[in-house]
């Protein structure tokens, strides 16, 4: 029966070591997974940066034409104004004539610059949220780094644990078996073991 405890003892320290390394596995692959599920999340946000780079550029070249279309408004209203005053039997080119065709053309010089600020406003808008969107991804990234190393930290704690676990289960199987660790008699003086010796 001297052997019953030391095999119970054995027993429990493996079932508790493959425990212990089945969860250090499992926190492993779930810091692996956390990672993956984050890189597809950096990825998606380089996309929309991209896509938002793109809008960027839309919102440029749809205001370029835009104000080539304005200025072209313009210039027929212009031409419109000029023909009235023609008809009117007056010098479209002197005299308030002028100073009308001369307003027209500040007013609709003042609106095609608008519309060159609002597209470049807008494309701006765009930029930056494409440098947030790539930030993100960046910091989606490096959150799935840190996630998968934490993962491989809890296994290597796991197996230092299990390592601790065997290596106490071994000390203390040896000290039963040995005797190590007992307390040992000590010599404590008493009057019947003490022997009087004259000191001269």
């Amino acid at each position: 029966m001297g052997w019953v405890v030391p095999a119970v003892a054995v027993v429990s320290t493996v079932i508790q070591a493959v425990q212990t390394k089945k969860a250090g596995n499992a926190a492993a692959k779930a810091g692996l997974q956390e990672q993956e599920a984050r890189n597809a999340a950096g990825r998606l946000f380089d996309w929309n940066a991209g896509v938002a780079e793109l809008q960027a550029r839309d919102a440029e070249a749809r205001g370029v034409i835009d104000e080539a279309r304005f200025r072209q408004q313009i210039s027929k209203f212009i031409g419109t104004q000029r023909t009235v005053q023609a008809a009117s039997g007056t010098d479209v080119n002197y005299g308030s004539n002028v100073d009308v065709q001369a307003d027209t053309a500040y007013l609709g010089e003042l609106d095609a610059l608008t519309i060159r600020t609002n597209a470049a406003r807008e494309a701006w808008g765009y930029r930056v949220e494409g440098v947030d969107m790539k930030a993100r991804a960046e910091i989606s990234r490096k959150s799935g780094v840190q996630a998968a190393e934490a993962g491989r930290a809890q296994r290597s704690a796991a197996n230092w644990s299990i390592a601790g676990n065997i290596l106490g289960t071994g000390s203390s199987l040896l000290a039963a078996k040995y005797g190590f660790g007992k307390q040992q008699k000590t010599f404590t003086p008493t009057r019947n073991n003490l022997r009087l010796v004259a000191p001269w």
